[in-house]
C-alpha cells in the first residue's frame, strides 16, 4: 500500500469526522472478507466479484431512498488503484448523492483493510445512476429531493448536476473527436509484425438462472458485469500471453433488462494496444430460444500486465481487421484521450492540477466541468468566517493549509436570472469594476463557455489593497486568459453559477509589458430570494496575492465594499431591461482560436503529453484576488 493511498484515506476520514451532523438515511455499508472462492489464480479478489458487491450495495441505497424497485442505468469510469488479496476485508459504502426526477446518482466508496496489520487503504470510487421501475399501472415514480447533512454531502449534491451533464455528452465527445479527424490511422510499419485482433476474439454464452437474478427477477447488473470482465480478461490474455490486471472500466450504460431464462451472448476483442496498456471491448446480448438478440450492454476495459516489481510491461501491438476493426481501433484512441482528460483535469485534486491547463476543443467539456465543480466545492465549505461587514456587504475568509479564499456577498434588489445574465457578460465588467482595465472576449466556445483576456493592474503596483492602487499610473500591467463557464440552476435551491479559471492558449502567450497572472478558482453564485438575489463572489487566492487583500481582511481598507457597491448599482440600473436582451449582451469574439497543436508521444498516437504535466512551462502564480 502506498503512503499516498494511506494519507488520502486518512484525510477523507478526518473530513467525515469534522462533518459529523447526522446519519445519512440512504447510506448503506457492506463488509466482506475475501475468501479463496472470490479470487483469481493469483489469490487476488476478482474484479467481477467486487463489481457484484458494489452494484448490490448501491442498489440497496437507491431503493432505500426511492422506496421502490430500482435498476442500474449506468456506471461512470472506475479506476482500480490497488488489488485485494485473500483474507483482507472489503468495505463498501454507498449513498445517494442527488435525486433528479426519476433517476438518482449513487456514490460508491471502496476501501480495504488488513485485519492483522491494522492498515486501511482506498481501492476505488464510482458513481452509479439508478432509475426507478414503473408501477404496475405504468406510471413513473417521482423521487423526493435528497437532503445534504454534511459539507461533503453538500459538495457531492452540488457537483452531481455537473457530472450528469458530462454523462449526457460522453457519446457526443467521442463522435466529435472522430468527425474532426483527431484520430489517426494505424501505422502499417508498426503493425506489420503485430498480433491480429481476430486472434483475441472471445465468445461465451451464459444461461441466466435464478441465482443470477435479483429480487426483481431481472438479471443482476453486477452479475452481467462480472461475466463481461471474465471474457475481457480472456481476450487480453490472448494478446499478452500472460495474466493481465484490470485497471479501468470506462463509463457504460445498461440498454435494457434481462430475465431468468435468457441466454447472454458475450463477445470480447482487443480493440487497441498501447505501449503499456490495452483496451478490450465487450458486448452483451440477450436472447430467448426464439426471437432476435437484444443489445444489453457494452463496456470498454483497460488492462495492464505487471512484472515481478509491479511495473507495467511493454505489450505487443495489435493489427486491426478491416472496416469494423479499424473503427474500433480509432475509437479506442479517442477513449484513451478522454480518459487522460478526465484523469488529469477532473479526477485530480485542485492542488494537483496545473493552474493553466492547455485549452483546446477536445478537452473543453472537462475543463468546463472542473471550472464549475471547483467553484461549487469552494462555495459548499462550511468553515467560512465573517471577517468584516459594512452596510450588509459581508467579507468572509477561509484558510486551508497554504490557500486563502475569500467571499464577498450582499443582497441586491434584482431578480436572480437578470443578475445572472448581467454578470455573465464579463465584457461589461469594466463599467463597474475599477480593477478591470480591459476585458475582451477572444472566443465564444458555446452557449455556456467563453474565453476572455483580462487586463488589470499588477498586484505589486502602488499601495496594495487600497482603492487608489488600481488608478495609479505606470508599472507593469497584469493579464489573464480566463475560461468563464456559466450554469443555470438544475433544480430548486440551486444557484446560478459563473465560474472562472485560467487556461493557456498558444495563440495568446505571455507578452512583454504584461505580467501573466493566474486564477485558481473564482466566480459568482446567485441565489434567488423573493424577486431579489443573494450575490456572492468567491476567489481562491494563492499566497502571492495575500498582500493585495490583507488590508481589507484586517479591516484597514474597504475596497471590497466600494467595488461590490458599484456592482450592485450596475445591476440595479440595468434591472428594467427586457429579458430578451439578456442573451444579446455577449459581444462578438475578436478572433477564432484554432485547435492547439497536437504533440504526440512516440508510440501512442493522439496522446498529448501536456495533459500529463510534462514539458509544461512553470506558471506565474500571481493569481488575481479582485472582485
Amino acid at each position: 500500500m502506498s503512503m499516498r493511498a494511506s494519507s488520502d484515506l486518512k484525510e477523507e476520514e478526518e473530513e467525515e469526522e469534522e462533518d459529523e451532523g447526522g446519519v445519512n438515511p440512504t447510506e448503506v455499508k457492506m463488509s466482506q472478507i475475501v475468501m479463496p472462492c472470490h479470487c483469481n489464480h493469483q489469490q487476488e479478489l476478482s474484479v467481477g466479484q467486487l463489481l457484484k458487491w458494489m452494484d448490490s450495495t448501491a442498489c440497496l441505497s437507491a431503493e432505500r431512498h426511492a422506496g421502490s424497485l430500482c435498476v442500474t442505468a449506468s456506471m461512470d469510469d472506475i479506476h482500480f488503484e490497488h488489488t485485494i488479496r485473500v483474507g483482507q476485508v472489503v468495505n463498501i459504502r454507498a449513498k445517494v448523492n442527488r435525486a433528479f426526477n426519476t433517476s438518482m446518482e449513487v456514490g460508491i466508496q471502496v476501501s480495504c483493510e488488513d485485519l492483522f496489520c491494522d492498515r486501511h487503504w482506498k481501492v476505488c470510487h464510482a458513481y452509479a445512476t439508478f432509475v426507478t421501475q414503473r408501477t404496475n399501472t405504468g406510471q413513473k415514480v417521482l423521487l423526493r429531493p435528497t437532503v445534504a447533512l454534511t459539507q461533503k454531502e453538500q459538495v457531492e449534491y452540488s457537483v452531481a448536476a455537473e457530472r450528469r451533464r458530462v454523462r449526457m455528452l460522453h457519446d457526443d465527445i467521442i463522435r466529435d473527436l472522430l468527425s474532426h479527424g483527431f484520430i489517426q490511422q494505424a501505422d502499417s510499419s508498426e503493425v506489420c509484425n503485430a498480433v491480429t485482433a481476430e486472434k483475441t476474439r472471445v465468445e461465451s454464452v451464459e444461461l441466466v438462472l435464478p441465482p443470477h437474478a435479483n429480487h426483481q427477477v431481472n438479471t443482476f447488473g453486477g452479475q452481467i458485469m462480472a461475466w463481461m470482465v471474465n471474457v475481457a480478461t480472456i481476450a487480453a490474455s490472448r494478446l499478452c500471453q500472460a495474466h493481465p490486471t484490470l485497471r479501468t472500466i470506462d463509463m457504460f450504460t445498461f440498454r435494457g433488462p434481462s430475465q431468468v431464462g435468457d441466454r447472454l451472448l458475450l463477445r470480447a476483442i482487443v480493440n487497441n494496444a498501447f505501449k503499456n496498456s490495452m483496451e478490450v471491448g465487450v458486448r452483451a446480448e440477450a436472447y430467448q430460444q426464439e426471437g432476435p438478440n437484444r443489445h444489453i450492454n457494452s463496456a470498454f476495459m483497460t488492462f495492464e500486465v505487471l512484472d515481478d516489481g509491479r511495473k507495467p510491461c511493454t505489450l505487443p501491438r495489435i493489427r486491426p481487421e478491416p472496416l469494423e476493426g479499424e473503427r474500433r481501433f480509432q475509437e479506442a484512441v479517442a477513449r484513451k484521450k478522454i480518459r487522460l482528460d478526465r484523469k488529469y483535469i477532473i479526477s485530480r485534486k485542485q492542488s494537483e492540477v496545473p493552474l493553466s491547463v492547455p485549452w483546446d476543443p477536445r478537452n473543453q467539456v472537462y475543463l468546463s466541468f472542473n471550472n464549475v465543480s471547483a467553484l461549487k466545492t469552494l462555495a459548499a465549505k462550511n468553515s467560512w468566517r465573517l471577517s468584516s461587514e459594512k452596510d450588509q456587504v459581508r467579507l468572509y475568509t477561509l484558510e486551508q493549509k497554504s490557500v486563502l479564499s475569500f467571499r464577498v456577498e450582499a443582497e441586491v434588489d434584482v431578480p436572480a436570472e437578470r443578475a445572472f445574465c448581467l454578470l455573465a457578460d464579463m465584457s461589461n465588467r469594466t463599467s463597474w469594476d475599477t480593477h478591470y482595465k480591459k476585458c475582451e472576449l477572444i472566443h465564444r466556445v458555446d452557449d455556456d463557455d467563453f474565453i476572455y483576456r483580462v487586463v488589470t493592474p499588477s498586484v505589486h503596483q502602488g499601495s496594495v489593497g487600497t482603492p487608489t492602487s488600481s488608478n495609479q499610473a505606470g508599472g507593469i500591467l497584469q493579464d489573464f486568459i480566463l475560461l468563464a463557464s456559466r450554469r443555470k440552476p438544475c433544480g430548486i435551491g440551486d444557484p446560478y453559477v459563473i465560474a472562472l479559471r485560467s487556461v493557456s492558449l498558444t495563440t495568446h502567450p505571455p507578452v512583454e509589458g504584461y505580467n501573466r497572472g493566474e486564477v485558481v478558482c473564482a466566480g459568482f453564485t446567485i441565489l434567488s430570494s423573493k424577486n431579489k438575489s443573494l450575490v456572492s463572489y468567491y476567489n481562491q487566492a494563492s499566497p502571492e496575492v495575500l498582500p493585495y487583500i490583507s488590508t481589507d481582511i484586517a479591516g484597514l481598507s474597504s475596497s471590497f465594499y466600494h467595488t461590490f457597491c458599484s456592482c450592485s448599482k450596475y445591476l440595479t440600473t440595468h434591472r428594467q431591461q427586457q429579458g430578451e436582451q439578456a442573451g444579446k449582451n455577449f459581444p462578438q469574439q475578436q478572433e477564432e482560436i484554432p485547435a492547439e497543436p497536437q504533440q504526440q508521444e512516440p508510440g501512442v498516437p493522439g496522446e498529448n503529453p501536456c495533459l500529463h504535466g510534462e514539458n509544461m512551462p512553470t506558471p506565474c502564480r500571481s493569481a488575481a484576488a479582485r472582485i
